[in-house]
């Protein structure tokens, strides 16, 4: 049967009971050999789904004991663990976890970010006023400056988050109705094959305030191939062959659609900067990335067209990060989708 909870700035109390039932029961059906039954931080709500190949764990958005409570990522979607044959691709690859630091997040993490780096409402809000993240809420800014992702901006209204539970999928829906004129209904559902190992990231934002919604989405992966060092073993295949700018990173080569490193980067060897290439059109939104060693790999491809591209990556994680534009005109919606093929050595 589905479980469900919701969770509100006002009723939180309430649901404490009915969300650790619902993280206990996640805990306990983890087969203690699957490496999902060791992730780090396993005390946060949670949710777990299988298809009895691969294993997913999923932490759930919660504004009081939630794995992920910053003002940066989307709180929905995010994955603690995806395991298949032994094999993972996901994890924690910063060195300290805190729930209110803004990159203290594991993957696949995604970011609504405005195109002009001014997020909605945020240019009309004052020093001191108030702009709206989607998949976060309404947030305050923190002085008479530029807005930045780094930084950490105090969350004034979560809206109302509510999580289905199913054993193959989690659909998360944050309803936020807000005094500025954007308000929105959002919904993403995580979503096993029944059989194959793939998962899909189904998305619908729906228009309910007084303004359109203008802005971008880009997942940002942090893949981590069995908790790996990333190095010379790992390559990135794009659906089109990059071009960096002004120059290629120096831990990286480029060779047509391929990226592959030359080194673990670190201070003297740099693996991140803008890249373009893409065109718009359909089959270019495709990223494979493949520890050549192991074998180990994932595939990521959506049907949305690229409208930017950023490449960063540490010791720890490798993030090639794809952008979608959104544009939800008044009372409209817009729907889009990202699907994962986990890979063993198996093709």
């Amino acid at each position: 049967m589905p479980a469900a909870h919701s969770c509100t700035a006002a009723g939180l109390a309430a649901l404490a009971l009915s969300i650790a039932a619902i993280n206990a029961q996640a805990q306990s059906r983890i087969p203690a050999t699957s490496p999902c039954a060791a992730i780090p931080h396993a005390d946060h709500p949670s949710a777990y789904l299988t298809n009895g190949a691969v294993d997913l764990v999923l932490y759930l958005p919660d504004a009081t004991n939630g794995y992920y409570r910053s003002s940066r990522f989307d709180w929905s979607g995010i994955i603690a663990c995806a395991s298949y044959r032994g094999r993972t691709y996901f994890g924690e690859w910063f060195n300290q976890y805190d729930p209110m630091t803004n990159d203290a997040v594991t993957g696949p993490a995604e970011e609504f970010r405005a195109a002009d780096g001014m997020e909605l409402g945020y240019a009309e809000a004052g020093a001191t006023g108030e702009f709206i993240k989607p998949g976060v809420g309404v947030l305050q800014r923190v002085g008479d400056v530029p807005y930045r992702f780094g930084t950490v901006y105090p969350i004034v209204d979560h809206g109302t988050w509510t999580t289905k539970v199913t054993q193959r999928s989690v659909t998360f829906t944050q309803v936020l109705r807000s005094k500025l004129g954007y308000s929105y209904r959002y919904t993403k559902t995580v979503e096993l094959d029944p059989r194959q190992p793939i998962f899909r990231l189904r998305h619908t934002l729906v228009n309910l305030g007084q303004k359109d919604i203008t802005t971008q989405i880009y997942n940002h992966d942090f893949f981590m191939l069995d908790h790996a060092t990333t190095g010379p073993q790992d390559v990135v295949k794009l659906g089109f062959a990059p071009t960096f700018d002004p120059a290629t990173p120096s831990a990286l080569r480029v060779q047509g659609n391929t990226i592959q490193f030359l080194a673990t980067p670190d201070a003297a060897h740099v693996a991140q900067g803008a890249f373009s290439g893409f065109a718009g059109t359909p089959g270019e939104y495709r990223v494979q990335v493949t520890n050549t060693e192991t074998k180990t790999a994932i595939l990521q491809t959506s049907d949305s067209p690229v409208t930017k591209a950023y490449f960063w990556s540490t010791a720890k994680t490798i993030c090639p990060e794809l952008y979608t534009s959104i544009h939800v005109p008044v009372g409209g919606q817009q729907d889009w989708s990202i699907r994962y093929e986990l890979q063993a050595g198996d093709k």
